[in-house]
């Protein structure tokens, strides 16, 4: 029977590239007499728990599309990164898969570089559920130090809510924090992270009454770029532009840049990093 692997059917042709590139001793199979390299269908439907002629019939554009139950085992199977992953359910069901939030600590030495080289215009990097993961001297002088903090303590939401500097630094404390919280849902529900985040609204709920109601309120917001006015207690009344942008192969990463209004402000803001 031919075998119905063409460019009409590239979830057929990928699937067969990304077995052919795996090698068999890798996952415990002989490597003896094989026509061709990688795994064979039937080892990868093993290894996916799915039956050996449903999957051929997947490589061979036969038996309809596949269910995302089905794509995410193959995906185990073939050890697809979360990029190939995506690719995968692309090519099956024509979206992406369901957001899947997953914990990483830290950044590369690289994205700390890439901070480090924007000063004297503060930046940091948070995660989904507003940890901040890294920052540089500018934000440490214009907002809060986080390197003063225990790690599990470098969270945004906690700072506005609990710490007494955030409050005094804003105009209006209250449209920012109520801003801050709809962002906040937002993200969490984008990255899949409700149930990360659970133990840190308890906590807010509990510590502060506002929050708690700005919680309840159910408002949400879109976040990109705005325009963010701040009281320094050194430099005075202070204007960033705002933006936040994804970090390229890290989807649980944001990077947020305060980037000031006022070309002067820069080096007040390098003239306090220095001090």
């Amino acid at each position: 029977m031919r075998e119905h692997v063409t460019s009409e059917n590239p979830l057929g042709v990928y699937l067969r590239d990304r077995r052919a590139k795996l090698d068999p001793a890798a996952f415990g199979f002989s490597p003896a007499r094989r026509r061709t390299a990688g795994l064979r269908r039937e080892e990868v439907a093993q290894r996916a728990n799915i039956s050996p002629t449903w999957y051929t019939w997947l490589e061979q554009g036969r038996g309809g599309a596949p269910s995302a139950d089905v794509l995410d085992r193959i995906a185990r199977a073939l050890m697809l990164t979360d990029i190939e992953r995506e690719h995968l359910f692309l090519l099956g069901l024509g979206h992406p898969p369901e957001v899947r939030y997953r914990k990483d600590e830290g950044v590369t030495p690289r994205l700390q570089r890439v901070l480090d080289a924007l000063e004297p215009t503060p930046a940091l990097i948070r995660t989904a559920t507003w940890d901040v993961v890294a920052w540089n001297r500018a934000v440490a002088v214009m907002s809060m130090d986080y390197g003063s903090l225990p790690p599990e303590q470098r969270n945004i939401l906690r700072f506005i809510f609990l710490d007494p500097r955030a409050r005094a630094a804003q105009y209006d404390w209250e449209s920012v924090a109520r801003f801050v919280v709809g962002a906040f849902k937002m993200d969490a529900a984008r990255a899949g992270a409700a149930a990360e985040v659970e133990p840190l609204v308890d906590e807010l709920c509990q510590l502060s009454p506002e929050f708690k109601g700005m919680w309840r309120d159910n408002e949400l917001f879109s976040h990109g770029e705005s325009v963010k006015h701040i009281k320094h207690p050194v430099l005075g009344p202070l204007a960033f532009e705002y933006s936040a942008f994804a970090v390229d192969g890290r989807p649980d990463l944001s990077m947020v840049v305060y980037n000031p209004v006022m070309p002067a402000d820069l080096d007040r803001i390098r003239s306090l990093i220095k001090s």
